[in-house]
């Protein structure tokens, strides 16, 4: 027994002592095959999961460096049970093969039994060939990523070593007038591209767009990037013209409005899941060039439609970039079979202590509602609860306050009920901006914030995931999707590009207590807690005065 700072449980849950002095070196040993779940103050949670496992497999970590790991720095005896399971689950991963044999592919097993069994599934049989020997059988190409799937769910995960088609080539270089690549940037293109496929996962504002540009640098090739909406598309479209060699030329916008196919192509999620009559008549983007690598923006995001033609996308490079691998449907399965294992993960608070995002102060501010909005709320249908406490009236009165204690910040105020965001964009004299927002509209509004003009955005759901909005210093939260901890990732970081001042970032949530607003809030706080943000609750009636708060910003 060592006094380590790491206590490793039967229920494969481990504890992570913060101011333990060998604390770091834990967090680095535990991290490729433990997930983080919590990170408050003192004492963080991570879980062993198979997947968690089966990623470090995948990134070239086997059973005997996590066995390792865990006993190094394990203040306790690590159970006996828990270091067999480790290592027998680990073992799964790799018994079954996909490979080439010539120009055909096989799934190949180093364990026959192991063979055995999974062909005797009704979900494998359709989608494998011949048995050619005893331990090969063979796999029709636009099955290769559906077979993964299914393995997966058996609990076989299949090793794919069956290798990509390089695509058409295209030049493409990195800019080099003006900035550089951060070492974390570098990094994470270093371990997808020697993975071949897989996820990157960064905070906002830490530059995933950078990322994507540079694995595009490293695959010299024809690029399909999907992306959520068209103003993201044309984010990275900028950015693509700022930081590679690319030429407006090279690069097509597809999306509601264009339809250009070029090298470099940017699509949007919802073109491609647009369905007429039945059929996705978009999705013939896909074959339309011979592409060397697609990019996946907001990669937890992927609906279904998107899942299913990735599977047949197999013989392509592909790139998942998120700030969160939570995914609320629970399908981060479907990401590590169909896109790839995830091949860099920089923690928020490691990229914020280098300096690269700035720091945030998170806080909750409970408001009580008025006593006609609580008998309404009360004798309400329970599918009306949420929309009724999330929209109080006394909620705008907050935003107001809130507002005049932070007089001339860059504010967005968000929110999900279009009523709501009208009525305090009325009290504000703010702009608002929702899906009903022209896109053109909605960028020159996004440009006068980024240049001051603006100092105040009230901003539906639209606004979530991909706006670059550097200046923003300040977030009210008025109401979101029931708790969803990937909202609150992509709403945080809103507010997280570094200011020119050093200044913290604030991130208020107006709560209605007593309701199903808090218990939504206390699980979209998970996430904070996760990602290490303390974060502190107040009455709305103990807010300070707007001269003492605006002396302390």
């Amino acid at each position: 027994m060592t006094d380590g700072p790491l206590i490793v449980q039967s229920d494969k849950t481990l504890l992570l002592e913060v101011d333990h002095p060998a604390s770091a070196a834990a967090r680095k040993a535990v991290a490729p095959f433990a997930e983080l779940e919590r990170a408050p103050e003192h004492v963080h949670t991570y879980r062993i999961t198979p997947l968690g496992l089966w990623n470090a497999r995948a990134a070239g970590h086997d059973a005997e460096q996590v066995v390792d790991a865990l006993i190094e720095h394990s203040r306790y005896p690590v159970p006996h049970a828990l270091l067999v399971d480790v290592a027998e689950t680990m073992d799964r991963y790799g018994r079954l093969r996909l490979e080439k044999d010539g120009d055909r592919l096989v799934l190949h097993a180093t364990d026959v039994p192991v063979l055995e069994e999974v062909l005797r599934s009704k979900k494998v049989a359709p989608l494998v060939g011949e048995r050619l020997d005893r331990e090969t059988v063979l796999v029709h190409p636009s099955e290769r990523g559906n077979l993964k799937q299914v393995l997966l769910k058996l609990g076989w995960p299949a090793e794919d070593l069956a290798g990509y088609v390089d695509g058409e080539a295209h030049p493409i270089e990195l800019a080099e007038d003006g900035w550089a690549i951060r070492p974390y940037q570098q990094q994470a293109v270093d371990g997808f591209w020697d993975g071949g496929s897989g996820v990157v996962v960064l905070p906002c504002g830490a530059g995933k767009t950078i990322v994507g540009a540079g694995a595009m640098a490293k695959a010299k090739a024809t690029t399909l990037i999907l992306v959520t909406n068209t103003v993201s598309a044309r984010q990275w479209r900028e950015e693509l013209l700022k930081r590679t060699s690319l030429t407006e030329e090279e690069i097509g916008e597809y999306t509601g409005s264009k339809k250009e196919v070029r090298p470099v192509t940017i699509a949007t999620y919802q073109v491609l899941t647009t369905k007429r009559k039945g059929v996705y008549p978009h999705l013939e983007l896909l074959d339309a060039r011979d592409w060397g690598l697609v990019v996946y923006d907001e990669v937890h995001l992927l609906p279904a439609p998107i899942f299913r033609m990735t599977a047949d996308l197999q013989a392509r490079r592909r790139l998942g970039l998120t700030a969160t691998l939570v995914r609320e449907d629970g399908r981060e399965g479907e990401v590590f079979s169909l896109i790839g294992p995830k091949r860099f993960d920089a923690p928020w608070k490691d990229i914020e202590a280098q300096g690269w995002i700035a720091p945030a102060d998170c806080v909750e501010v409970r408001v009580t509602l008025p006593d006609g909005e609580r008998l309404t709320y009360a004798t309400a249908e329970p599918e009306e609860k949420y929309r009724l406490c999330a929209t109080s009236s006394s909620k705008t009165k907050v935003v107001e306050q809130l507002l005049r204690q932070h007089p001339g910040e860059q504010t967005l105020v968000i929110g999900q009920y279009l009523d709501q965001l009208a009525e305090i964009g009325d009290r504000l004299d703010a702009p608002v901006i929702t899906g009903e927002t022209s896109v053109a509209e909605r960028q020159r509004l996004f440009q006068a914030f980024r240049t001051g003009e603006i100092h105040v955005l009230v901003v539906s759901k639209v606004a979530n995931f991909s706006i670059d909005l550097p200046e923003a210093a300040l977030a009210v939260q008025v109401s979101g999707s029931f708790g969803s901890r990937q909202e609150e990732a992509q709403r945080l970081g809103r507010l997280l590009r570094p200011k020119a001042d050093g200044r913290t970032a604030r991130f208020y949530t107006v709560v209605a207590r007593d309701t199903v607003d808090a218990d939504f809030a206390a699980h979209r706080q998970r996430f904070l807690a996760e990602q290490g943000y303390a974060y502190s609750i107040v009455d709305a009636g103990d807010l300070p005065h707007a001269g003492t708060a605006a002396a302390g910003a």
